[in-house]
Parts: structure tokens; sequence; C-alpha cells
């Protein structure tokens, strides 16, 4: 009796402990096929498109608090040259609005007004650069994935057809694997550039509210001297 006690405990610690298996993102993403490098190169244009307009768009809201009334200070004092100066020193769409309107002084007000707001038009188009492929990355990654789980599904039943009365749960685990990966993938890359765009977009809109303020205030600058 304690013999086969003994047998029995020593097959249990010869038995080998089966390893846990762990799967990392590039195993996972490795797997999911050639669908797999096209989300990829959208996921790389996605971050590459909200990196450079977020930079961007920061940098044309830095601009000093005091900025307009320097400008009124300089163009009631005629000081027109040191004005279009202080514009020139801000990489700013609200600068290059007012410095557009400086330069127009002399004409009359509804020709300034129009080409400021020309020039705005100009500054609101190349702040939205990339934002229409980041939009089209957002609706469009998804739907790759979706295609790769089509794919991946005909894939296992293809399989399963071909292999008659030889079916093995590898047949249809293989080409599910690769449908669940690309649908990940796609959803993934499709989220990233969905609230990216979301985001730069809200800050596109905050920053034409701070130019058009500016617009408002420079024309009634200018309205001041016949005021008096």
């Amino acid at each position: 009796m304690i013999f086969n006690l003994l047998q029995t405990a020593a097959e249990v610690v010869a038995e080998p402990v089966q390893q846990e298996m762990k799967l990392s993102l590039i195993d996972m993403a490795s797997k999911g096929g050639w669908l797999m490098i096209v989300l990829l190169v959208l996921s790389v244009m996605a971050i590459y498109i909200f990196g450079s307009r977020w930079w961007l768009i920061r940098k044309a809201g830095q601009i000093d608090a005091n900025f307009m009334n320097d400008i009124h200070d300089f163009i009631h004092d005629g000081k027109i040259r040191q004005a279009i100066d202080l514009c020139q020193k801000y990489d700013s769409p609200v600068a290059r609005l007012v410095e557009k309107g400086i330069d127009r002084i002399g004409r009359p007000l509804q020709d300034i007004q129009t080409a400021v707001e020309n020039t705005g038009s100009v500054e609101v188009a190349r702040l939205e650069k990339g934002l229409p492929m980041l939009a089209t990355i957002a609706g469009g990654a998804p739907m790759i994935g979706f295609l790769g789980t089509v794919t991946g599904m005909i894939q296992a039943f293809f399989r399963m057809s071909t292999a008659g009365n030889n079916i093995d749960i590898t047949l249809l685990s293989g080409g599910i694997y690769e449908a669940m990966v690309t649908t990940v993938g796609g959803l993934f890359v499709g989220i990233i550039a969905y609230f990216g765009y979301n985001f730069l977009t809200s800050q596109i809109s905050n920053l034409v509210f701070k130019m058009e303020r500016t617009t408002i205030e420079f024309i009634d600058m200018l309205h001041e001297p016949s005021e008096k």
C-alpha cells in the first residue's frame, strides 16, 4: 500500500507541468495576414498627421495677451511700420490677419475687412490640411479589419471543405484567429484616428473663434479715429 502511494507520487512529480502560453502584440499582429501591413501603414499615417497638426495648432495659438493693445497703440500713434514688425514676430494666424489688415490701411473699410476674411479662410485651410485623410482612416481602418474577418472565415471554411473526413479543429481555428486579429487591428487604428480627428477639430474651432474675435476687434479699432 505504501509502495503504491510512493509510486503514484513519483509519477505526479515526474509529469511535466503545462506551460502557460502568452501571446504578445507582435505575435498576434504577425498572424493577421497581409492586411495587418495595411493597417500598420494607416496607423503610422494617422499618428504623423495628428502629431504635425497638433504641433502647428499649438504654435498658432501662442500669442501675447497684450498683442492687440500694442497694435492699437501703434496704429493710433501712426507707427504703422512698428505694428507690422510686431505682427511678423509671431507665427500665428491671428498675427497674419492683423498684418493683412494693416497693409490695407488707407483703403475703404469694406476692402480691408474682405482682405482680412480671405486671409482667415486661407489660414483655416492651412490648419485643416490632412484632417480629411485622418477622417478617412478613422472610417476606413475598421472596414479593412472587417474585410480581414471575412477573408479569414472564407479560408477557414475552404480548408474544412477540402479536408474531407480529416477535419481538424486547427483548420477552423487558424482562419478564425486571423479574422479576429484583423478586426481588432482595424478597430484599434480607427479609434485612434477618430479621437485624434475630433480633438484637432475642436482645437481648430477654438482658434477660428479667436481669429473672428480679433477681426471684429481690429475693424472696430479702425472705426475709432473717425468717431473722434
